[in-house]
C-alpha cells in the first residue's frame, strides 16, 4: 500500500486489584513506550451470563478507570475500545467524553460502536434492537458528540438521539473533538467509520480459510467511502490471540484447537500474532502492507512481553 501511516500501539487493560495496581499498570504501559491504554465497556462479572456472553469476568468500569490513568500517567493517550450507545444516556456520553478530554489534557481518543452481545444486553436489562436501529444510534450519537465539542448550541433530533436547548461544555482540549474510532464488520458501519472516524478498526475477522480475503473485503468498504481521507485514517486492529515466544508451533496449535481449526489458519489470521519479536516485527509490516494495519492493540496479559515490539516498531 502507498502513503503508509505510521506504527501506534496500544494496550487493553480490564483487570486490577486495587487502584494502586491500575496506577502502576498505567505507568508501566506509558513507560514500555504503549501510545494508549484502552478500557473496555462491558460489565458482567462471574456467572452464567459472562459464560453466555464469551466474554472474561470484567473488573473495572471505563470512565472512571480512563480519568484514574490519566492522573497519573503525562503522555499515554487513554479510550475506551468502545463505548456502546445503548449503555450509557447520550447527550451523558457527551459530556462525559469532553470531560476526560479536557482532564487527560487533550489525550482521549472516543472509541464508540453499535453494540454487539445480546447476552450482556440482556444481562444489564436491556433491549437488544435489531441491527439497523443500533447502527442509526450509532451515526446519532457520533453527530451529537461532535455537536456537543464545537460549543454551539445544540438542536439534535433524530429517531434516537434529541438534544436541544443547551451548549455543550465543557469544550475538549482536542479541536475540533477528540479522535473518533469506529469498528465493525459491515459495509454500513465502515462507510460510517470511513465518513466521519479517524481511527478505524478492523477486528474480529472469522476464523476461517477466508479470513485474509474478509479483512480485504471490509478494507474495501472503508476505502471506497472515505475517499480522499482513506490516506489520513488510522487502521486498528486487535489480535486477541498474542504471544511473544520462541516456540510457536506449540502456541498455534493450542489456539489451533480452541478455535476448531487448522494452524495454518491461525498462522496466517489477520487477528492473531504468534512468534518471535522478530516474527511479529515482520508479521506487523507485512500486514500494514496487506491491510493498512498501523495501529495495533494487544491485551492487558502480553503487556510486557509485546513491548520490544513496540519498541522497534513505534513511529516508523
Amino acid at each position: 500500500m502507498t502513503g503508509k501511516r505510521p506504527f501506534r500501539f496500544g494496550v487493553q487493560a480490564t483487570k486490577a486489584a486495587s487502584a494502586a495496581r491500575w496506577r502502576e499498570f498505567a505507568r508501566q504501559a506509558e513507560n514500555l513506550g504503549y501510545g494508549t491504554l484502552f478500557a473496555a465497556d462491558h460489565y458482567l462479572g462471574r456467572g452464567p451470563a459472562s459464560r453466555a456472553a464469551r466474554q472474561p469476568p470484567q473488573h473495572l468500569a471505563p470512565i472512571a478507570a480512563l480519568a484514574a490513568a490519566a492522573a497519573v500517567t503525562t503522555t499515554l493517550r487513554i479510550g475506551c475500545r468502545v463505548f456502546c450507545v445503548d449503555y450509557h444516556v447520550p447527550a451523558v456520553l457527551a459530556k462525559e467524553i469532553a470531560t476526560l478530554d479536557l482532564l487527560s489534557d487533550g489525550r482521549l481518543e472516543f472509541g464508540v460502536g453499535a453494540g454487539w452481545s445480546e447476552p450482556e444486553y440482556r444481562a444489564i436489562g436491556l433491549e437488544f434492537a435489531p441491527a439497523a436501529r443500533r447502527v442509526t444510534k450509532l451515526e446519532e450519537v457520533v453527530a451529537l458528540v461532535k455537536a456537543h465539542c464545537s460549543g454551539e448550541e445544540l438542536a439534535r433530533k433524530g429517531e434516537c438521539v434529541n438534544v436541544t436547548g443547551y451548549a455543550g461544555l465543557p469544550l475538549p482540549v482536542q479541536r475540533p473533538h477528540p479522535p473518533v474510532m469506529i469498528g465493525g464488520a459491515r459495509r454500513r458501519v465502515l462507510s460510517l467509520a470511513a465518513r466521519e472516524a479517524d481511527i478505524v478498526s478492523i477486528s474480529n475477522v472469522p476464523f476461517t480459510a477466508d479470513a485474509a480475503r474478509e479483512a480485504l473485503r471490509r478494507l474495501g468498504f472503508v476505502r471506497d467511502a472515505a475517499g480522499d481521507r482513506f490516506a489520513g485514517l488510522d487502521i486498528e486492529s486487535s489480535p486477541f490471540f498474542t504471544e511473544v515466544t520462541d516456540e510457536p508451533d506449540a502456541a498455534l496449535e493450542r489456539v489451533a484447537s480452541l478455535m476448531g481449526v487448522s494452524p495454518d489458519v491461525v498462522r496466517e489470521h489477520p487477528n492473531v500474532l504468534i512468534g518471535s519479536v522478530a516474527a511479529i516485527v515482520d508479521q506487523v509490516q507485512a500486514r500494514r502492507e496487506t491491510f493498512g494495519v498501523n495501529y495495533v492493540t494487544v491485551q492487558q496479559a502480553q503487556l510486557e512481553r509485546f513491548a520490544p515490539v513496540v519498541a522497534a516498531l513505534t513511529g516508523r
